[in-house]
């Protein structure tokens, strides 16, 4: 206890409730090609209308990452995208000029333009993300008041923009204007002229604040926090304009634009990733400490790009697994030659690694969005597997078979491989997705790609193993900067052990054991400030072959007999 300098009660508290939190997630990671949406960050989606929503519906460049995302989405509720875009891909502007500028996010723009007089060279608004799907939009600005009554989309606000209290209460004066955000080629919405967002009585004045609520009404900042679709770069006339708007209140009379303002936006560029733009996106996963993730997918990624995600996401981190499936090439329209081709695309891959899932190929679905049929890769499928695994089992449980393995949204399979081809395939590390009839489409194995037999060549070791890692790794950092004495080491063992138990109760492991005691921990590991615990498991092993003998016997013969000789 604390030392006290004259008599009197002191008390303290001591925590001895620590438990193992469950930190394994069933989150999906994903960078890939959209036609819209925030690049090069990580975004959150949680079902496809959200995935349309953020990232646009599927065109001809994006169907493939936008299905594999939607796909993993059927099984689940938790994935992290990153949008890749190409060097050469630009934001839509409505600056008519040569200027051409790619704002990849939110956050490049609030960094480089949101708050600087940018001279008018990429106009007055800006559309938020890359790509050619901003030149479907148009912005209508009103900001004159006696102009208003004129204005085709004055029935949009109860009355012309004036002075707001705010700017009047600090002497300014005629801040006020009248944003709305069009869809103007009905890209976005599928109707020509659709009204998306309205901003009224937004102002001027950069330091306006909105009465109502405190926050800030200059219209810059207010169209950068709500819109999403556009954001506002300069002042709409920026000769007769740019002199007062973006100033602060007091002592200000903001210029009238001349005449109400129909701003479309061009320039727009789509570029398609390249592997280095892949990487980058990527990269965005690499940090376990920034980003909690559990399934990595790859969709149509290509060598390059797997080997990437391989090395330095799944076997980098150590706490999460990817998912690949062979080359497009490999299985659509190529029959006969499925497991060759396969089998090359896995000695180029040249991997073996239990943190790698490989599937057999690709499925056919319908897109909605386009009225048309296309070919998506199966990895999302299976690492959605896992997740619905997670949710009616545990993560130690396989996510093969008829019982967990049902395939959603299939037609059909580029190839469906008959025993004899799944036997190649299975022996080298591939898990065939096999359609039964009347049965479904199946996940038909739970390998991973590690070479090596042992126990972590299975699925459901491998992410048993990452359950237990990342719980008792979290644990034990409660541990950090206490003594190594018997106490602590107690306390370690009391503390697992109940965990460990609970796995083995819900049939995860058969059998167990805590070492942390004076043996591990040697007077030279104290002296060298570390601490050991040794901890045995033994995994619980899925079926994988069964063999069912039937024998036949004569009438008379007894069971008791005969039983165990055959």
């Amino acid at each position: 206890m604390a030392f006290q300098l004259s008599p009197g009660v002191s008390f303290s508290e001591v925590d001895l409730t620590t438990v193992v939190p469950s930190v394994l997630t069933t989150a999906g990671a994903f960078a890939g090609t959209f036609s819209w949406g925030p690049a090069n960050v990580v975004t959150l989606v949680n079902n496809e209308l959200y995935l349309k929503q953020v990232f646009g519906a599927p065109d001809s460049n994006s169907a493939i990452s936008f299905f594999t995302a939607a796909n993993f989405l059927a099984y689940g509720d938790n994935l992290k995208i990153v949008r890749a875009v190409g060097v050469y891909a630009n934001n839509a502007q409505s600056n008519s000029g040569n200027n051409a500028i790619q704002v990849a996010n939110p956050e490049v723009f609030q960094y480089t333009l949101l708050n600087t007089n940018n001279n008018n060279e990429y106009g007055a608004f800006m559309a938020r993300y890359p790509g050619a799907l901003g030149n479907s939009l148009e912005v209508a600005v009103c900001a004159n008041t006696s102009l208003f009554s004129s204005w085709t989309y004055s029935g949009y606000f109860t009355s012309a923009p004036g002075t707001s209290e705010d700017v009047m209460n600090k002497g300014g004066s005629n801040d006020e204007l009248h944003i709305i955000v069009i869809d103007a080629g009905g890209k976005f919405t599928g109707t020509a002229g659709t009204v998306l967002e309205t901003y009224p009585f937004v102002s001027k004045a950069s330091d306006a604040i909105n009465l109502n609520g405190g926050t800030s009404n200059y219209y810059k900042q207010v169209i950068f926090n709500k819109s999403k679709y556009i954001y506002a770069v300069d002042p709409v006339e920026y000769a007769n304009t740019s002199a007062t708007w973006g100033t602060t209140s007091s002592g200000t009379t903001f210029a009238n634009a001349t005449t109400n303002k129909l701003l479309p936006l061009s320039k727009g560029v789509d570029s398609v990733p390249q592997d280095s733009d892949l990487q980058s996106a990527f990269s965005n996963f690499a940090n376990k400490d920034s980003v909690d993730v559990s399934l990595v997918l790859t969709g149509d990624a290509s060598i390059a790009i797997q080997q990437y995600v391989i090395d330095n996401i799944a076997a980098e981190r150590a706490d999460c697994v990817a998912f690949i499936s062979p080359p497009q090439s490999a299985v659509v329209n190529n029959a006969g030659n499925e497991t060759t081709d396969i089998t090359t695309w896995l000695t180029s891959l040249a991997r073996a690694s239990s943190y790698v899932v490989a599937d057999s190929g690709w499925k056919y679905q319908f897109d909605k969005y386009n009225n048309v049929y296309r070919w998506i890769p199966l990895n999302a499928d299976i690492a959605g597997l896992c997740v619905y695994t997670d949710s009616v089992r545990d993560p130690w449980y396989s996510p093969a078979g008829f019982n967990r393995g049902a395939i959603k949204n299939s037609i059909k399979l580029a190839w469906n491989p008959s025993k004899s081809y799944r036997d190649t395939l299975y022996s080298a590390g591939v898990n065939p997705v096999v359609s039964f009839p009347g049965q479904g489409t199946v996940l038909f194995g739970d390998k991973t790609l590690q070479s090596k037999p042992s126990a972590f060549d299975r699925i459901n070791v491998r992410r048993l193993f990452l359950a237990i890692e990342g719980a008792i790794t979290q644990a034990a950092k409660f541990s950090l900067f206490e003594y190594n004495d018997s106490y602590t080491r107690a306390q370690f063992v009391g503390l697992i052990t109940p965990f460990l138990r609970d796995i083995q109760g819900r049939r995860g492991i058969t059998d167990f054991k805590v070492v942390c005691d004076g043996n591990n921990n040697t007077s030279d590991v104290i002296d060298a400030n570390q601490f050991v615990g040794d901890i045995y498991i033994k995994p619980a092993r899925s079926i994988n072959y069964i063999q069912l003998n039937f024998v036949a016997v004569g009438t008379g013969v007894d069971f008791n007999t005969i039983v165990g000789a055959a």
